[in-house]
């Protein structure tokens, strides 16, 4: 393989991806490959779990990383590697970098989760904080091996990184040599670009769906018109699939070879993360469950066995507090209701029993007495609820209705 900069456009082959597997012995896990009962049940065919977020790291990133910085020049090595990344990518450059022995800097965003820094740093780099988002922090990054002469290791835009990530798609055929249909989440484009190139080489009839969150999804506008568009102010949970703009590389290969690209909404995203963790008993961040969530909005469309991408799960524990609280509304098992009442002893405790009752367990319970919509003998209560599904908010609604109450939100 040839490494250089002239290089950066060159076709990502079969033998490249061949290549990064053997590099990668050794570094980087084979990852285990997990049925899932629920999601088989529901799509009426085997569905199969790859976990990359059990990958060191916590992701599939290591791969691309390492592959990119092992093929680098003895002076390119001396002057150090630099990246810029919200997470992921930096844990991996990070750690491939520290194997190698070579200096690396990552620049991340001033609002980067806490977790994300620390592990980043834990694992050997310089980190960086500037800017509030990550096209600041890339421009920061890029003035940096402008000014230092440090190799600046792209997420996923050159072909070493996906030849790296391509050797997910050997596993996946090491491993289900059945399988009819591969899932996985679309950012940037490395990892679908990656797996492309191997699975189509040895199994063109394999069908491979990209999907990305609805809020940041540039490839289906890209895919229309034919070559990469940028989507301004992208907005998703899924830190990891929350790119603007394909990458030049990936984007070719993926318009060649990806069958499919979705898109899944936020609420899809947080039911397949409550469902990876309750069912799979896998953590998994939101990026890692879009796979999941194309299967469960439209499960009828996948010929099985299918293998669903979990590219990741290095998720925020403050992130994951809201999420599952929004996977858990969304399926109806938390709901928040606002009721007015007479302002009167015992008026609290009246309406609690009226929820006992139903079988709603509350959470929370919050007074406002001053707001001046209410009358002066009024109060409004607010109450967070443990349910039990869509049917069981019906039903508490429906007893609040009957006994009398102002159900107002």
């Amino acid at each position: 393989m040839s490494y250089g900069t002239a290089d950066s456009l060159r076709p990502v082959t079969l033998d490249d991806v061949r290549g990064a597997q053997k590099m990668l012995s050794g570094v980087a896990r084979t990852t285990a490959m997990e049925g899932s009962r629920y999601l088989s049940r529901l799509v009426g065919a085997p569905v199969h779990l790859k976990c990359e977020n059990l990958q060191r790291t916590g992701s599939f990133k290591l791969r691309g990383a390492y592959v990119r910085i092992s093929g680098l020049l003895p002076e390119e090595r001396a002057a150090g590697v630099v990246a810029a990344s919200a997470g992921n990518h930096a844990q991996g450059v990070a750690l491939a970098s520290s194997l190698l022995g070579v200096r690396s800097t990552v620049f991340m965003p001033r609002g980067a989760p806490l977790p994300k820094i620390s592990a980043t740093r834990g694992y050997g780099a310089e980190v960086r904080l500037h800017g509030q988002v990550v096209d600041e922090t890339l421009a920061a990054a890029q003035e940096y091996a402008a000014r230092t002469g440090a190799v600046f290791i792209h997420p996923f835009d050159h072909p070493d990184v996906i030849a790296g990530q391509g050797t997910v798609g050997l596993e996946i055929l090491e491993q289900c040599p059945e399988v009819r249909t591969i899932v996985v989440g679309i950012g940037g484009g490395g990892l679908a670009a990656g797996i492309a190139v191997a699975v189509k080489a040895l199994r063109p009839d394999v069908r491979i769906v990209g999907v990305q969150a609805a809020g940041a999804a540039a490839y289906p506008p890209s895919l229309a018109a034919g070559y990469p568009v940028a989507v301004s102010a992208p907005a998703t949970m899924a830190d990891g699939i929350k790119v603007g703009r394909p990458g030049d590389v990936p984007f070719g290969i993926v318009a060649d070879l990806v069958d499919e690209v979705r898109t899944v909404s936020e609420d899809e995203l947080s039911t397949a993360l409550l469902l990876c963790l309750e069912r799979a008993k896998l953590v998994v961040e939101p990026a890692g469950a879009s796979p999941v969530a194309a299967l469960l909005s439209d499960p009828d469309a996948f010929e099985g066995p299918v293998v669903a991408v979990l590219s990741g799960g290095n998720v925020d524990p403050v992130l994951m507090q809201r999420v599952l609280l929004h996977g858990m509304a969304a399926q109806g098992r938390y709901l928040t209701v606002s009721v007015r009442l007479t302002d009167r002893p015992g008026a609290l405790a009246t309406l609690l029993g009226v929820l006992t009752v139903v079988d709603a367990n509350v959470l929370d319970v919050s007074h406002v007495r001053t707001d001046p919509r209410l009358g002066l003998t009024e109060a409004e209560v607010e109450l967070h609820l443990e349910t039990k599904g869509p049917e069981h908010c019906t039903e508490v609604g429906r007893a609040l209705h009957e006994a009398g109450y102002t159900v107002v939100g």
